[in-house]
């Protein structure tokens, strides 16, 4: 990566940092945005931020679960190698983000036992009821986004 492309991905981690995203994860994610290349695998990841294989396997968990990296077969490679998805940002706001579905189904199963005059049930339905209503309705806001995005798509 050159020395421009690497101090845009620094710049991008520190802003995704100071987002609330974690270190490695917003270096790992602006590592992905910045390559040059199609795919990376863990090995490349760790080399090229000379991190340890540990941060790497981690962080990488962590972005396939939010739905902003896959995992995608390389015949001919032991390897598993990794890629930024495409929608990659539409998907983090969707159903398919193990995170928001985790959230959902951990307000659920904790409002069936925790009784409704507990103020936790009134917090924890809030939660359940804006995870649902977002799911509902934002497939139409990325469905708009995507009409959006057609004629610059190749």
């Amino acid at each position: 990566m050159s020395d421009e492309r690497a101090k845009g991905a620094e710049q991008l981690a520190l802003t995704l940092i100071d987002g609330g995203l974690q270190r490695m994860a917003a270096r790992v994610l602006a590592l992905f945005l910045f390559t040059e290349r199609e795919t990376l695998t863990m090995g490349e990841i760790a080399e090229r931020l000379d991190i340890s294989a540990g941060s790497v396997s981690g962080t990488v968990k962590s972005l396939l679960s939010t739905g902003l990296i896959e995992r995608i077969p390389a015949p001919g490679s032991r390897r598993e190698h990794y890629r930024m998805r495409d929608n990659a940002w539409a998907i983090l706001f969707t159903s398919q983000n193990a995170v928001t579905k985790g959230l959902l189904a951990a307000a659920d199963s904790s409002l069936a036992a925790i009784p409704e005059a507990d103020p936790a049930h009134h917090r924890l339905a809030q939660m359940r009821d804006f995870y649902q209503f977002m799911l509902e309705e934002i497939p139409a806001l990325i469905e708009r986004w995507q009409d959006t995005q057609a004629p610059h798509s190749g």
